[in-house]
């Protein structure tokens, strides 16, 4: 029994050696020559230079809202063909009267909070740990 797990191991380590070899493999393949590499034509500055500054108050070349919207048409796809389902509940929350600027108030010192008792108070001061002592209890 001695012999064969000696053999065997010698075989393994026979067989993981054959891997090293470099018959091939990884460094007998086909690379592109990297000093064969061409250069790119260089750029070229266009010889009109007729373009004429803008003038003190007048309008821009284009309407920032239109450019806006034209930014998130190209980023978004424009408006999105929403599900009866999701028109109605839309509908349903109010949305046309949401406050845009609502993420801005909620960390406003007069704004209204609601308690939610000791045991969300307790979860949020509880101690960082890996939750080896944690347990579960079911109230019945």
């Amino acid at each position: 029994m001695r012999k064969f797990v000696a053999v065997l191991g010698l075989s393994a380590m026979a067989l993981g050696l054959s891997a090293c070899g470099s018959s091939g493999g990884i460094f007998g393949r086909d690379r592109p020559d990297e000093f064969a590499v061409s250069r790119a034509a260089p750029l070229v500055i266009p010889p009109d230079f007729a373009m004429v500054p803008p003038q003190p108050g007048a309008p821009g070349r284009a309407d920032s809202s239109s450019a806006n919207r034209q930014a998130l048409e190209a980023m978004f796809g424009g408006d999105a063909a929403r599900s009866a389902a999701e028109r109605g509940l839309l509908n349903a929350a109010d949305t046309s009267n949401s406050d845009p600027g609502v993420r801005s108030n909620v960390g406003d010192p007069d704004t209204a909070t609601v308690d939610k008792g000791s045991a969300t108070r307790d979860i949020i001061a509880a101690p960082e740990g890996d939750g080896q002592a944690a347990r579960a209890v079911t109230p019945q």
